[in-house]
């Protein structure tokens, strides 16, 4: 029997054996199943087995894995074998790359080096450049310095010379004077030697009365050209009793000039005429009440716009009637300050208005424009009082100007007509527009004609005011202890031989540096009227006035005004302008007849002051003196080795004296036990400056109680703790919280603004704030010394003040930020899109600058209008520097602006749009000048909206050509301003300013392009222009100001026959000379002429002067027959009385000769140039240049009467003269040579005709010009140089004559 056998299955069933029989063992045989043959897997496969399957016993199982593994193991190696040669060819890959990476690596390390030697060695070559670059610059500078030194050093020589012949001739004339009363002199030569000296005179001899432009001579070829006929106006003040006098040297041609002689006058001119806040001040009833409110609210708006289109302020000033009593000090500073007062009556009259009245109608009636407005009605009538006070307004109004307004019907219709009658008043009196009695609005002021023209040259009135206010106040104060020895000093340093660096007046804070300057030019411009004095007032560190380039721009400016220039070729560049200025002083020096001073006040408070102000170290022409004042602390080191002027503490003496004044002004008597406390205190450095004690003395005046407020000043050791106690003292006085408030506010605007805030701003940011509280808060600021009005805003007086105010009010952080942003809130509120005012340019992007949102200032700057009145204000840096500040170079900032001006373009709709658009077209094109495309957009609005020939056209075509003449495209700049030049003359008349800018730029482009004949001729028309337009020029206190001179001149007229009666009326025909009003002027000089032959004689000296006005008079109406006798007059009187070499026999002789001249007779005219020449020789010399230009003008006579051979020696000798003296190139000599071509040519010698014109002609385009920006000859006389302020060329002249 066999056994049985059995599998188990993976589920463990039991699988019978199919052989086996049913008994037997069963017995389990184990199967194992490797998991990595692949075959075994799948030839076993899981789950359960049929019954009856088939099964391979193990051995043919391990059979399968053998063959199995054979076949594995062979595709192994083979695999193996493939894999490994692979791995061995990368192997040789990488040892390869290896190689190659080697190489490369070598060749970097290589090149690196080659790159490092090739840098170092272009280091080595620019550092190189650079210092040959710096060597060069050094060499310049030398060489420059040396010229000017060598030129100091020849210029003084020179006047040393021209002061030994001027000693020689006083001693000469003394010896004549001598052997004339029959004294002999004995002379131990006793030899004929030639006293005349050979030396040639300086530049700038203040000897030379005789202008080269008036006796001058250029004929042209062919033709002999007449002399040049020109009058100057009446002579002022030349006598031998009272010699000189407060208008001499004064021509009507000089505006500016004559103004200063007017300020030198009468130096304390009223607030009212220099401020440009208009102020009217009401005074009223409560029965008109009714007219006040309707005016305040509905027409006082009006003139405010009026006012800030033009520049200025408006505020109409009123207390009530009921509440008036109260403020008495307020109302009297109110009408003194005020530009015009109305009075309204009806019935009755207050105590408050009795006052008032006294004080502005009766008292001092021609101070400022009047207004009486009476309601009447039926049934009413004026009571007694009210008749008495019109009565009095009648009787004390003699020069009836009291402006009277009766009105019976309703008061909106009395507030209209108040409104038509201050708006005349104003245009036609303060604001100098001449209108029409019945004109009702005032055309634009950048439109039109009306504009005044300042050539390219963009420049804000504003910063000159503020200058001119300035100083008037200053000179206006008190002098302090010491200041007569500080100002004779002063005087001795800048006598002082040259060269000399500049002056420095060094003190601490508050010693008086400002005040001692001032007082020294009001000294300087009434005792030295030859000195031309250029003054600058520097503010607050961040204000306007510290701004470097606007100062150096106003100086150069005014300098260049003085002498007639054109400031159309002055650059807007920043850096340019300050370069331009040293450049422009030391050119000009040399045509002026006196000295020049440079004053700046606060130097040191400038930006960047060392950096911007280095021409300071450079040597100064031989008649220019600087004078700065700084600060003993802050002042930089290398100016402390300039002449010093330190300016002490005040003794205890002097502090005692400075307070009882002020005591004794202020009523209030002090203790004795009190003044010795004083006394004790004010003995350091710190507390005996002027402004401590003077700040002091106010507390104490001021004060309640003086003990309390004694012993808290006591513990105030500086001005800065002092000022802090004082605003804690003002503080504690007011009265309401709401008081408070106010002054806290007030103080802290001010301390954060840019320039200021104004009352009218003040009194919209604070709408319950009434006036009689803000006049009453600010007079007590005024009062202690804190705040100050200056070009119609409130600012502090002192630095001191501006750092109290900061201390005591903001000192915790972000209160300034927040006054800040209530600032930027009000002009943010101002801000619209077509208009913006002078104020919101001003401030709004400062305090957004200062606030650090570049955001909000990017949008504030491009708003056009913000943009545009800005640089039409000439603050060119001020803009460049916001831009920088937002992070925009210049190629962005134009692309933005055009991108702004695009779309305000399409925001506009309709015509009257148009000419705004073109105005803001053409200011950006000048902003942006070498792309030009905005400018021919102006061009084609302007065009379009506008007349083709409007003169807003012609501006448009200036801004144009000057872009190609930019671009060299010469040809079309020149149409383009012959076509501005002819809409100017035909829109506004031959001799408007407009006119005389397009002149001067057609000069220069002549000049360009080398046509000499043709530039000059136009830049004497030019020139002929300006001059005739600077004696009608006015300002709102120049104007003013003359007709309150004369109205005080008046009244001392009315007095006895005197001789300073007469001097008076002969000062009031000049007066009404330079005014126009000729007739009146007639009337004076007769009446002056008149009272001078009663009380000095027929005969008398001050009788030629009268008679030679009188004559310039008869001249200016062409009454030329009388004009002729009054001159023969005059001048037989000084042939008598006065010595040959006399000025005023000059003076006569040579406007004589002219008037001779005009009325063709020459033959008279020969021997008053005989005589001429004789003075001149006399004066300086046979080799002086101006001996030379009275030849010239012999020759030039003698040609005219067919004298040929009697000119010609004299031509001859003018020649050599010229060329000894002036050398062989100067423009002189080419004239000369010139005169002597056209000689030769007339006389038939060709050949030497052309020689000599052609030798003129090479000097002539060498010759520099003042228009292109070259220097003139600086040795040439300053007396016959061709002086851009002497007189104009008359219309008859020759074009190219002299």
């Amino acid at each position: 029997m066999g056994t049985a056998s059995s599998l188990v299955g993976p589920g463990g069933e039991v699988i019978e054996d199919a052989y086996g029989g049913g008994g037997g063992e069963a017995c389990e045989i184990p199967v194992e199943v490797k998991p990595k043959a692949r075959l075994v897997r799948s030839s076993f496969r899981r789950g359960p087995r049929a019954i009856g399957a088939s099964f391979k016993s193990t051995g043919s199982v391990d059979l399968e894995y053998s063959a199995e593994l054979d076949r594995l193991r062979k595709d192994y190696e083979i695999l193996r074998v493939s894999k490994s040669n692979e791995v061995a060819a990368l192997q040789k890959k990488e040892a390869k790359l290896d190689e190659e990476n080697k190489r490369l690596r070598a060749e970097l390390q290589a090149l690196q080096k080659t790159y490092q030697k090739i840098l170092r060695e272009k280091e080595g070559a620019l550092e190189a450049k650079y210092q040959a670059m710096e060597r060069a610059a050094t060499f310049e500078h030398d060489r420059d310095k040396v010229k000017r030194q060598f030129k100091i050093f020849r210029e003084t020589k020179e006047k040393e010379i021209q002061d030994l012949l001027r000693a020689k001739r006083d001693l000469e004339a003394k010896l004549q004077q001598l052997q004339a009363q029959g004294i002999q002199v004995y002379d131990p030569a006793d030899s004929d030697e030639d006293d005349s000296p050979s030396g040639a005179a300086a530049a700038g001899n203040q000897c030379e009365y005789w202008s080269g432009a008036a006796l001058g001579s250029e004929p042209s070829m062919g033709s002999m050209m007449q002399l040049q006929q020109t009058f100057r106006g009446p002579e002022f003040a030349h006598s031998l009793i009272d010699v000189e006098g407060p208008f001499a040297n004064v021509s009507r041609d000089d505006w500016d000039t004559a103004v200063a002689s007017l300020l030198q006058v009468s130096p304390h001119v009223s607030q009212a005429l220099w401020s440009n806040t208009i102020r009217c001040y009401l005074m009223y009833t409560p029965e008109t009440q009714a007219e006040v409110e309707a005016f305040v609210q509905g027409y006082a708006p009006r003139l405010q716009r009026l006012c800030e289109g033009l520049g200025h302020f408006f505020v109409s000033v009123s207390f009530p009637a009921d509440g008036a009593d109260g403020y008495v000090a307020e109302r009297r500073q109110e009408i003194e300050r005020s530009s015009v007062c109305v009075l309204l009556l009806r019935a009755s009259v207050t105590g408050s208005m009795l006052e008032d009245v006294e004080e502005a109608f009766v008292k001092n009636p021609e101070a400022r424009p009047l207004l009486l407005y009476l309601r009447t009605s039926q049934g009413a009538c004026l009571s007694p009082a009210a008749k008495d006070l019109v009565e009095r307004v009648t009787a004390a109004d003699r020069a009836v100007k009291v402006k009277v307004i009766e009105h019976a019907g309703h008061p909106e219709e009395g507030a209209s007509l108040i409104h038509g009658s201050l708006e005349w008043v104003m245009k036609q009196e303060l604001l100098g527009q001449e209108v029409a009695e019945d004109e009702s609005c005032l055309t634009g002021a950048d439109e039109g004609c009306g504009e005044e023209d300042h050539g390219d040259v963009l420049w804000d009135p504003h910063d000159e005011q503020e200058q001119a206010e300035t100083f008037q106040r200053a000179a206006a104060s008190a002098a302090s202890p010491g200041c007569q020895k500080y100002m004779e000093r002063l005087n001795d340093m800048v006598a002082a031989p040259p060269p000399i660096p500049p002056l420095l007046v060094s003190g601490g804070p508050g010693s008086g540096k400002s005040l001692l300057l001032s007082k020294w030019i009001e000294f300087q411009q009434k005792h030295s009227p030859n000195t031309l004095i250029l003054y600058h007032f520097v503010g607050q560190p961040l204000s306007t006035s510290a701004e470097p380039v606007l100062m150096a721009k106003r100086l150069t400016i005014k300098l260049l005004q003085h002498f007639f220039c054109s400031i159309s070729g002055l650059s807007m560049d920043p850096c340019k302008v300050l370069e331009e200025f040293p450049r422009w002083l030391e050119r000009l020096s040399a045509r002026h007849h006196g000295n020049i001073i440079v004053i700046i006040d606060s130097v040191d408070q400038i930006q960047h002051a060392e950096k911007h102000m280095k021409w300071l170290i450079d040597p100064l022409p031989v008649n220019v003196r600087v004078v700065v004042s700084v600060n003993v602390e802050t002042c930089p080191q290398a100016w402390r080795l300039w002449p010093t002027l330190h300016l002490d503490p005040l003794s205890p003496k002097e502090a005692r004296s400075l307070i009882s004044a002020e005591c004794q002004a202020a009523q209030v008597t002090l203790t004795w036990e009190q003044e010795k406390k004083l006394d004790s205190h004010c003995r350091s450095a710190s507390s005996c400056s002027p402004l401590y004690v003077t700040l002091l003395a106010k507390i104490l005046t001021s004060a309640w109680r003086p003990d309390p407020a004694l012993e808290l000043c006591l513990q105030s050791p500086d001005t800065l703790s002092l000022y802090r106690l004082g605003l804690r003292t003002l503080m504690d006085t007011l009265r309401t919280d709401r008081e408070k408030l106010v002054m806290k506010e007030v103080v802290c605007l001010v301390c954060v603004s840019h320039n200021g805030v104004a009352e009218s701003e003040l009194l919209q940011m604070f709408p319950d704030l009434t006036w009689p509280m803000l006049a009453s808060l600010l007079r007590q600021l005024q009062n202690l010394r804190v705040v100050t009005f200056s070009c119609g805003l409130l600012k502090f007086q002192h630095l001191q003040a501006w750092e109290a105010v900061r201390l005591e009010y903001m000192s915790t952080e972000g209160r300034a930020s927040g006054y800040r942003e209530r600032l930027i809130q009000y002009f943010s509120g101002q801000l619209s899109q077509d208009r913006v005012t002078w104020r919101v340019a001003d401030e709004l992007p400062w305090l957004l600058h200062q606030q650090e949102d570049k955001v909000k200032l990017r949008q504030s700057l491009l708003n056009l209008f913000v943009s545009q009145n800005l640089y039409k204000r000439g603050h060119f840096s001020e803009l460049l520097a916001y831009w920088l500040y937002v992070g925009r170079d210049r190629s962005s900032m134009a692309t933005e602006y055009f991108d702004s001006l695009k779309h305000y373009e399409k925001s506009c709709e309709g015509e009257g749009s148009a000419p705004q658009l073109a105005n803001l077209c053409e200011t950006l094109g000048r902003f942006l000048k070498d792309l030009g495309l905005l400018s021919q957009r102006s061009l084609e609005i302007r065009e379009t909206a506008l007349d083709p020939d409007h003169p807003s056209v012609a501006r448009s075509l200036h801004q144009l050509a000057g872009v190609y003449v930019q671009w060299r495209k010469l040809g079309n700049a020149e149409q383009l301003f012959k076509q501005a030049l002819e809409i100017g003359e035909n829109a506004c008349g031959a001799e408007h300013l407009c006119v005389a800018r397009e002149l001067d730029s057609l000069a220069l482009l002549y000049q360009k392009q080398n046509k000499y004949e043709q530039a000059e001729r136009l830049r004497k028309r030019a020139l002929k222009i300006r001059q005739k337009a600077a004696r009608h020029k006015g300002s709102m206190y120049g104007f003013s100001l003359l007709r309150r001179r004369t109205l005080q001149l008046e009244e001392l007229t009315l007095g006895k026959d005197s001789v300073d009666c007469a001097k008076t009326l002969n000062e009031l025909g000049v007066l009404y000379y330079l005014q126009n009003n000729l007739d009146t002027a007639m009337v004076f000089l007769t009446r002056s002429l008149e009272m001078r032959r009663r009380v000095l004689g027929p005969e008398h000296p001050d009788c030629a002067q009268s008679l030679n006005n009188l004559a310039a008079l008869h001249c200016e109406r062409r009454e030329y027959e009388r004009a002729e006798e009054l001159y023969e007059s005059a001048l037989d009187i000084r042939r008598r009385a006065l010595a040959p070499n006399h000025p005023s026999l000059a003076y006569t002789v040579k406007h004589l000769a002219m008037l001779y001249k005009r009325r063709g007779k020459p033959e008279k005219a020969v021997p008053l140039y005989e005589l001429a020449l004789e003075i001149r020789e006399k004066s300086f010399g046979p080799k002086h240049p101006s001996v030379a230009t009275a030849l010239v003008n012999l020759a030039v006579l003698y040609c005219q009467l067919k004298k040929h051979g009697e000119a010609l020696p004299l031509y001859e000798q003018a020649l050599k003269i010229y060329e000894d003296s002036l050398g062989r190139v100067h423009p002189r000599v080419g004239e000369t040579l010139k005169n002597l071509a056209v000689l030769s040519y007339e006389e038939g010698d060709f050949e030497k005709a052309a020689e000599l014109y052609k030798r003129a002609m090479e000097i002539k385009e060498a010759e520099p010009s003042l228009v292109g920006g070259k220097a003139p000859s600086h040795q040439s006389s300053a007396g016959d140089t061709v002086s851009l302020r002497g007189p104009s060329l008359h219309p008859g002249a020759s074009p190219g004559h002299r």
